[in-house]
């Protein structure tokens, strides 16, 4: 399954330029690990992290100018980094496997003369296969809606970023024998992602690959009040972001994956106290019902009347045992309204599912709290912290020598950030 090893964002709120990870021109520095971990005081821009991942998968999806309304983001001018006139930059370094040669998204969203926002700037790269050193290969260039892509497996050709992409156009139209290997392309709009649209065509495996990575994101907005809806009956095997269709999931898995979904209900038995068991009813409407069995009491609870705490550890874990898991699972504070006891060993849920199985997925959290921070490595946990300037800076917690020798003398390290050595 696809791993991120790096991700590079500037002027997108209060993260004026920051990088998590390895990124290709960093090629010293460790990759991001299967489960990460952004700790940090109020206000230092944890929210504005997980919300970058939410803007990319929505402007691959929507478009860039929707992207900038959607979720109260409040337009392109209430995201961009205040003070700023450079455009949005994005840079994802990933691999679409263990072994496979590493690929590099960069997406720039500038404001053309009217305020609006367009993709300026698009560029796929990957080395060459025996490449180790220089300059990735570009099999897609595309500035201001228009440019070329390389078909196939086609490697592209080494560019220098300054080079004028309407020259290598014209080098391309007059090169029969090169252009048999590449296209050149023009999208009727210019606020749609190139990968958005080529991203669909049989042509373009590597860009479809990447289009099909993004879309596959799951980014965790989940309500406990959506979770208490009352869905139609009908199974589904995917958890949506809001967790409104609870209910459904577990009808699919007790359905499909009867003994996986048996395990999902000892795990919760342990960690709650007194649940004994979770199913569904059928209403007479037609809606789905998802019950609770408490061992104490004869008749089951309904969802409508757990708690929230309850309802979210389920649905974390429901999600988690997803038998076709999302590449990349991203959730905000999954803390909020959990029991502190429960909190480390939800950290450890995340981990076993995150490293336990070759087509696991990669799992990025944002949180507060020390209790889960325990349960976590120092290569797992990234500080973000205010800069004097008021934007964000990052740092990972094993960079810290003497963090990293307390950690090595079992010290754990959410005591560590609660006694300020990670601050």
């Amino acid at each position: 399954m696809a791993k991120i090893e790096g991700i590079r964002i500037a002027n997108y709120r209060v993260l004026k330029d920051v990088t998590l990870g390895k990124v290709w021109d960093m090629p010293q520095v460790d990759p991001l690990t299967p489960m990460t971990a952004v700790i940090g005081r109020n206000g230092v821009g944890k929210s504005s992290l997980f919300d970058a991942f939410g803007f990319l998968a929505d402007c691959l999806k929507l478009g860039v100018e929707e992207a900038c309304d959607a979720r109260g983001r409040g337009g392109f001018d209430r995201i961009r980094s205040q003070g700023s006139t450079s455009p949005i930059e994005f840079q994802i370094y990933y691999r679409e496997e263990l072994r496979a040669r590493p690929i590099t998204y960069e997406l720039d969203i500038d404001a053309d003369d009217m305020g609006r926002p367009y993709v300026a700037r698009e560029r796929l790269r990957q080395r060459r296969k025996g490449q180790k050193y220089g300059r990735p290969f570009s099999f897609l260039m595309m500035n201001d809606g228009r440019g070329v892509a390389w078909k196939g497996d086609a490697q592209g050709q080494q560019v220098e970023e300054d080079e004028d992409l309407t020259e290598l156009l014209k080098r391309i139209e007059q090169n029969r024998e090169e252009s048999a290997e590449t296209e050149i392309v023009e999208l009727q709009d210019k606020r749609r992602l190139g990968i958005a649209t080529l991203g669909a065509l049989k042509q373009h495996p590597r860009i479809a690959a990447f289009r099909q990575f993004i879309e596959g994101w799951y980014l965790s907005y989940f309500a406990p009040n959506a979770a208490r809806s009352l869905p139609l009956a009908g199974p589904q095997p995917h958890l949506s972001i809001h967790g409104d269709n609870l209910g459904n999931v577990v009808q699919f898995m007790e359905r499909e994956h009867r003994n996986r979904f048996d395990s999902i209900l000892s795990r919760i038995a342990e960690r709650i106290p007194g649940i004994d068991r979770i199913d569904t009813e059928r209403s007479q409407d037609g809606r789905l019902l998802l019950r609770f069995n408490d061992r104490g009491f004869d008749d089951p609870f309904y969802a409508q009347q757990m708690s929230d705490g309850t309802l979210k550890l389920f649905a974390y874990l429901l999600m988690l045992e997803d038998p076709e898991p999302p590449p990349f699972i991203c959730i905000e504070e999954p803390e909020n309204g959990l029991y502190h006891k429960l909190l480390e060993v939800l950290a450890a849920e995340f981990r076993t599912h995150a490293t336990g199985r070759r087509n696991a997925p990669q799992i990025f959290v944002t949180t507060h709290q020390p209790y889960f921070v325990d349960a976590l490595g120092p290569d797992e946990t990234w500080i973000l912290e205010k800069g004097e300037d008021g934007f964000s800076t990052i740092r990972r917690a094993s960079d810290d020598p003497i963090v990293k020798a307390m950690f090595e003398e079992e010290l754990p390290l959410g005591g560590l950030w609660y006694s300020d050595y990670l601050d």
